[in-house]
């Protein structure tokens, strides 16, 4: 077990395992057909060509917005490839309006969830053409057909880009599709969401405070009295009190956005019978919509907002570090998942034999703290979670516990999967622009995790406003500009010792792809 744990972790410090190296962006070794051809995102109107060019992983040159093409809101973006991690850059990126329709869409998925085994399950989402409406800001307007929402989001690939490109290109009209089944309730938001569609809202007389009749008693109810359930009389029981909890508005979004990413992550597993849909990847998204932005995230890619010098984190990074409980709990409660080779239990350093029958630090799912235990045989197992910082890996193997794919994924040479322990849901953080009165250099930024392996939240935060306070209010290319300069500031220069960054610190070689969004245009929609 050792020899297969080193083997598994020297194929990770540069990456996840072998087959992010295609050049097509799938695995080598597989024949059956790409889901979607590997690209970079369709708004920078690159070329085969400069997309190839793109790939040079000595120069590592950043691509930009042209000046001819423009994002809504004026969105900046930029991107670096990695320094030779992989062939391929495994980030993705999109940024479109979309319109989920008032009409049914015959292509949704069911909105609740399935039972249907993976294998038998058809695909709901068939080649995703048509499965949304890109708009341009011109035709926006009042959209009478359906409801419009602003969306940007970034996908970090690992062990291939397959995952991350089929992402970047579906999981906008999965939420779409999730919207679409609420678009008349978020439209009428003067009225709460009925608990049952198609009630009025507080219409029920069985609601506290709805009816003037008197409630039965929880003991004549158990002694089965006149109305009670299972009373033998035929008189319609009186109505019972109980208390509603209120849903508001944006929850619906919540929970469209969390079903999404469910669907999506149901989606790359089918279709993983039928294409080469390599890896996995996180995810992290911005739904603007309701006045609001909606920010989820399943990874360890960030998003912050700036406002006024003030710095206001608006993503968890979910790694083997963060989510240890989750993680020892799911391995205490079915340790078949464990193999008989890992312990859910964490020490400071890997148990010695020698040290069995003595006295040494441990916590477990329940523990923040630390408590000693005597060692036994069974602690001797390699732990689940094992390392610290950007090396602590999930059975030895992969260093996010959140995001889309990697059904196949397995501890090095054995038979145990990874993908029990990799959640695909989501956290989702609103902020509501209407609170406030956004100026020209209040921003969101969205980055990889090649972008803050190196770079601070404050780091971030003072490079941007110093940027954006040299440039024209009135450019709509300055918050481009301004994510040219932060990927350059995190990538760095190439010296002789590799990319250095400020204070001669070790530069990213990791791909890097940063949105800079004003928030001010939040402020002028209708």
């Amino acid at each position: 077990m050792l020899t297969r744990v080193k083997s598994a972790v020297a194929g990770f410090m540069g990456g996840i395992m072998a087959g992010g190296s295609s050049g097509s962006g799938g695995n080598p070794g597989s024949e059956l057909p790409l889901k979607f051809p590997y690209m970079r995102p369709d708004f920078l109107g690159l070329s085969p060509d400069e997309i190839e060019c793109s790939a040079d992983h000595i120069a590592r040159p950043i691509l930009i917005l042209k000046e001819t093409r423009r994002l809504p809101w004026a969105t900046g973006y930029a991107e670096v490839i990695n320094a030779g991690k992989s062939a391929l850059n495994e980030d993705q990126a999109c940024c479109e309006v979309v319109v989920a329709r008032r009409r049914p869409m015959s292509y949704c998925p069911p909105s609740t969830p399935t039972k249907t085994p993976t294998a038998k399950r058809r695909n709901s989402l068939p080649n995703g053409e048509g499965l949304g409406l890109r708009m341009e800001h011109s035709t926006l307007g009042e959209e009478s057909e359906g409801l419009v929402f602003h969306y940007w989001a970034l996908f970090d690939g690992h062990a291939g880009s397959g995952a991350a490109v089929v992402a970047s290109r579906l999981l906008q009209h999965h939420i779409a599709c999730q919207l679409q089944a609420v678009i008349e309730i978020l439209r009428n938001l003067a009225s709460p969401p009925p608990t049952v569609l198609g009630e009025e809202p507080d219409c029920n007389p069985y609601l506290q405070g709805n009816t003037p009749h008197r409630a039965l008693t929880r003991a004549a109810s158990l002694r089965g009295a006149t109305g009670a359930p299972g009373s033998p009389c035929s008189t319609p029981p009186p109505p019972r009190f109980f208390t509603e909890k209120k849903i508001q508005h944006e929850s619906l979004v919540i929970g469209a956005i969390e079903n999404a990413f469910k669907e999506m992550d149901a989606q790359i597993e089918r279709e993983k019978q039928v294409f080469n849909i390599t890896g996995g990847c996180t995810a992290l998204t911005v739904v603007y919509l309701l006045g609001k932005l909606f920010v989820g995230n399943a990874g360890d890619s960030r998003a912050i907002i700036i406002r006024n010098n003030e710095i206001i984190p608006m993503s968890t990074e979910f790694t083997p570090e963060s989510e240890r409980q989750r993680l020892q709990f799911l391995g205490f409660m079915q340790p078949h998942l464990l193999g008989n080779e890992f312990t859910h239990l964490e020490f400071p350093r890997r148990v010695q034999r020698k040290e069995v029958g003595k006295r040494m630090l441990y916590r477990d799912f329940t523990m923040n703290g630390w408590a000693y235990k005597t060692i036994e045989d069974e602690d001797l197992k390699f732990p689940l979670i094992y390392g610290e910082g950007k090396k602590a890996r999930v059975l030895a193997t992969i260093g996010v516990t959140r995001g889309l794919g990697d059904h196949d994924l397995k501890v090095h040479d054995s038979n145990i999967f990874i993908k029990p322990f990799l959640s695909c849901c989501p956290e989702v953080k609103v902020y509501n622009l209407t609170h406030y009165e956004h100026g020209a250099d209040d921003v969101l930024v969205m980055g990889t995790d090649g972008l803050w392996d190196v770079l601070s939240n404050q780091e971030v935060a003072e490079a941007v406003t110093a940027f954006l306070a040299n440039c024209d209010p009135d450019d709509l290319h300055r918050y481009t500009m301004a994510a040219q300069d932060l990927v350059m500031r995190a990538r760095g220069i190439l010296r002789d010792r590799g990319w250095r960054i400020t204070n001669e610190r070790l530069g990213s070689g990791d791909d890097i792809s940063v949105f800079i969004i004003p928030l001010m245009y939040g402020n002028r929609q209708p």
